[in-house]
């Protein structure tokens, strides 16, 4: 009896249709439909140019007779951190450009925060042109910087240049709290803020 209730549902289940596979759903790539994707350096250079934008909001934000202030003995001033963005700049221009030496320390500040902004523009479309003008093959190497306390190491030129685009995005939000703090108007940068909203 078993075996005959066996074979029923044997032939039962081999008269029902094949379950249907789930459909793949298609597989996200950078690129736009019929766009090539976008090389290293293009990407790089997009979201450098995204990022300048924001931070040159967040600079104009500041009255001129604010721009010393710092929160705490031990901290940067507004114009420091602005000539922070300076120097990143150029490290990198010097990285990709195979002219970077380490010491030798940091030039001082110009004394005028307009000026140190009209330097942080300038040296912007500066680079920016290089990036666009390099070779591929100057764009590939090392370059030595350090990697942790004490320790000097090895880094591609486009990672270093990632590095410093980051570090200005880490002390612009720096910035953004200042602003807050001195009473002025914190700008929309990745998306609305109570000064300047989107709706």
């Amino acid at each position: 009896m078993a075996a005959k209730t066996a074979q029923k549902k044997v032939k039962s289940a081999s008269k029902r249709p094949a379950p249907k596979k789930a459909a793949r759903k298609p597989v996200a790539t950078s690129a736009s439909p019929g766009r090539s994707p976008k090389s290293a350096t293009q990407q790089f250079l997009d979201s450098f140019k995204r990022e300048h934008e924001c931070t040159m909001k967040v600079l104009r934000a500041f009255p001129a007779e604010q721009v010393s202030f710092r929160p705490h003995p031990r901290a940067n001033s507004v114009k420091d951190l602005a000539f922070t963005f300076v120097m990143e700049q150029r490290l990198i221009s010097l990285a990709l450009r195979d002219e970077l030496r380490l010491g030798g320390g940091q030039p001082p500040a110009p004394q005028e925060f307009n000026v140190v902004v009209e330097q942080f523009e300038r040296e912007y479309r500066e680079l920016v042109r290089l990036i666009e003008q390099l070779p591929t093959a100057k764009q590939a190497g090392t370059i030595k910087f350090p990697v942790g306390p004490g320790k000097i190491g090895d880094w591609d030129k486009m990672d270093f240049a990632w590095f410093m685009l980051h570090d200005q995005i880490h002390h612009r939000g720096q910035l953004t709290v200042y602003l807050r703090m001195i009473g002025g108007k914190v700008p929309a940068i990745y998306g609305p803020s109570s000064d300047e909203p989107w709706f």
